[in-house]
């Protein structure tokens, strides 16, 4: 995976708004899965770019109006097929992890790179979504030495009693032992 300016080249890149500069101070230092769908476990259609964009069609789902004010991003979601989409540089600050701290560090969106996957909690994910993940973060660590193994984690980590994806489903080992 080569990364220029900050971007994963070759890869489709849909600028979101949300995303704004990272302190001076901070440096990139976390990695953090998520999952999404919308509605949830439904796998069709354009939703979750549509909603990281601020195009998303309250009308499309009841769910939506939960969400229709929210300014939300991640810098990469991996659908089911394992296509990979980016939506925010990884030197800006993406709005994804929200209310959250690690090891003591209050708001992960300053020092964090945010990886979506589509999925529910409680759906596996695919074997393409595997293989993208696995090699998507040799990229970021490769690009952001600071980022390791024992700095991923998922979003409960980061907010627990609030979030709980990327859920149980998600293989940690097969995925951290693959790095």
């Amino acid at each position: 995976m080569e990364v220029e300016n900050h971007i994963i080249k070759n890869v489709r890149f849909l600028q979101s708004p949300n995303h704004n500069e990272r302190p001076d101070k901070e440096k990139i230092s976390l990695l953090i899965i998520h999952c999404i769908s919308l509605p949830e476990g439904n796998y069709e259609g354009s939703n979750v770019e549509d909603f990281f964009l601020n195009k998303l069609s309250i009308s499309n789902h009841n769910s939506f109006d939960k969400i229709k004010d929210l300014k939300v991003s991640s810098h990469l979601y991996i659908k089911r097929n394992g296509e990979l989409v980016q939506f925010v540089p990884f030197n800006k600050r993406a709005w994804h992890a929200g209310e959250s701290s690690y090891k003591g560090v209050s708001d992960c969106n300053n020092y964090s790179i945010g990886i979506e996957l589509e999925g529910t909690d409680d759906d596996f994910y695919t074997a393409d979504q595997y293989d993208t993940l696995i090699e998507v973060t040799k990229g970021v660590i490769n690009n952001y030495p600071l980022i390791n193994k024992d700095s991923i984690v998922g979003h409960s980590d980061v907010s627990p009693g609030r979030k709980t994806d990327p859920g149980t489903k998600l293989d940690w080992d097969r995925f951290l032992e693959a790095l």
